[in-house]
């Protein structure tokens, strides 16, 4: 009996160091998602850089339509920021104007060995996947996304959009806030693939593509200046059909030396806060900032009236200077059948009529190319034209030859004076010169009589 009990005992136990050493492991993050972790290259001028998440959040205020919200708030951090949930529309407006340039929306600069001291500007959040599959996300926050020149575009859609203050170079679609990420997929702990997200879509690619820069087995990445796209290479890369995004090897940043990191869990979409890849713990990190991932406001301004001063459009494309700040990770798609999100854009009206353009350029339009075009394009009309009319035509004509004849119903006859009479309607000569012809017996006269 005693020899049962201490089994039993023992059995216990082991459980229980089992369990305890499941709750420690959970904590913790695979030495995968830091060995493959990207290296971001930030661009060598970009004003914007990597921002603090408590910070933004301290210098902002939230509001609802432009308007403060009527109850009294507690300060506002990353452990209670979903309390703004009980809301609707709520938007972490910019205490100060982003056209003053504040030092918080600047953000932060690396050092020389890519950390960033003093600041957390990036959120990497583990979701499983069936068939040993994890996805590690790897979000980078800016306090401010600086818009597109649209000036500078693809040749020759520059004549197009010219002048006024858009010639002056001024920026459109700038926003408080900014959210930029990459995902990388692993496969038993080995990673398959990489997304980089580019604006409204982004690119995708196979671990062993060409196209992509392995660095001790760890993806590069650039940063446009400016907006934070991230791109597989440097230089000039086009976006929406004929926007550049410039790229260089300015600034070394290696996101996860300064980071927050969490599980989601998909089945109950609940999230667990994990100890950082270098601070191994067996028990739960001292900090839970959930709450961050949670909020389902936006993380900066409502887009501006055309009423405020500040904000500014461009003629028949409708591109404002300032528009709405993004929401969070949480609305990034992060559950995904495939490496890319289930739900790409659908392309605006502006896109496929550019695409269309810039294909045809090229090839139909661009130097003397758009003189022939123009010459066949006249024949082509013209030749249409000329068709148009002859079938008109040749319709009226048979609409009108119809009408002179009649069908015969069964067991009709025509009389011979009808079919006379309609000989000589027929006839093509004139019976009238025919009498009047002198080898001709004139019958009226009796000729034939003796």
């Amino acid at each position: 009996m005693s020899a049962r009990l201490i089994s039993a005992s023992w059995l216990l136990v082991l459980a229980s160091l089992l369990n305890f050493a499941c709750c420690s492991a959970s904590y913790e993050v695979p030495d995968y998602v830091a060995k493959h972790a990207p290296i971001v290259w930030l661009h060598s001028d970009d004003p914007y850089l990597p921002s603090d998440l408590l910070t933004h959040v301290q210098h902002t205020t939230p509001k609802i339509d432009g308007k403060l919200i009527k109850d009294k708030l507690p300060a506002l951090n990353l452990d209670n920021l979903d309390l703004l949930n009980n809301y609707r529309d709520v938007a972490l407006a910019s205490n100060d104007d982003p056209l003053s340039n504040p030092a918080w929306m600047r953000g932060t600069a690396p050092d020389k060995d890519g950390r960033i001291h003093d600041a957390t500007p990036c959120v990497v959040i583990l979701v499983d996947n069936p068939f040993n599959d994890v996805d590690a996300f790897y979000f980078y926050f800016y306090s401010f996304d600086q818009g597109p020149n649209i000036t500078q575009v693809l040749h020759p859609l520059e004549r197009i959009v010219k002048g006024g203050k858009v010639g002056q170079g001024m920026h459109f679609g700038n926003h408080v806030g900014d959210w930029e990420h990459n995902m990388i997929r692993f496969k038993d702990g080995k990673p398959v693939g990489i997304w980089y997200s580019q604006h409204r879509d982004g690119a995708a690619y196979q671990w062993g593509d060409p196209e992509l820069t392995l660095t001790d087995g760890r993806p590069t990445v650039y940063s446009a200046h400016g907006s934070h796209a991230n791109y597989a290479k440097p230089g000039d890369n086009i976006h929406d059909v004929a926007l550049i995004d410039w790229c260089d090897k300015g600034k070394k940043w290696d996101p996860v030396l300064s980071a927050y990191f969490f599980k989601y869990h998909k089945s109950n979409e609940t999230v667990t806060t994990l100890n950082p890849p270098d601070k191994k713990n067996s028990g739960p990190p001292a900090h839970n900032f959930t709450s961050l991932f949670h909020y389902d406001g936006i993380w900066g301004d409502d887009q501006l009236s055309d009423s405020d001063p500040r904000q500014d459009h461009v003629p028949k494309f409708g591109f404002r200077r300032f528009l709405d700040g993004p929401q969070g990770p949480k609305y990034k798609q992060i559950v995904r059948k495939e490496i890319y999100p289930n739900r790409r854009p659908k392309k605006t009206w502006i896109e496929f009529s550019a695409g269309i353009f810039m294909t045809a350029y090229p090839l139909a339009l661009e130097g003397w190319r758009g003189w022939v075009t123009f010459v066949f394009v006249v024949i082509l009309i013209f030749l249409m034209g000329v068709g148009v009319k002859v079938v008109i035509t040749k319709g009226v004509r048979r609409y009108y030859s119809k009408g002179r004849y009649q069908k015969l119903q069964q067991g009709e006859q025509i009389l011979m004076e009808d079919f006379e009479t309609n000989e000589v309607l027929f006839s093509s000569r004139d019976r009238s010169m025919e009498r009047d012809r002198p080898d001709r017996p004139n019958r009226d006269r009796g000729d034939d009589f003796v």
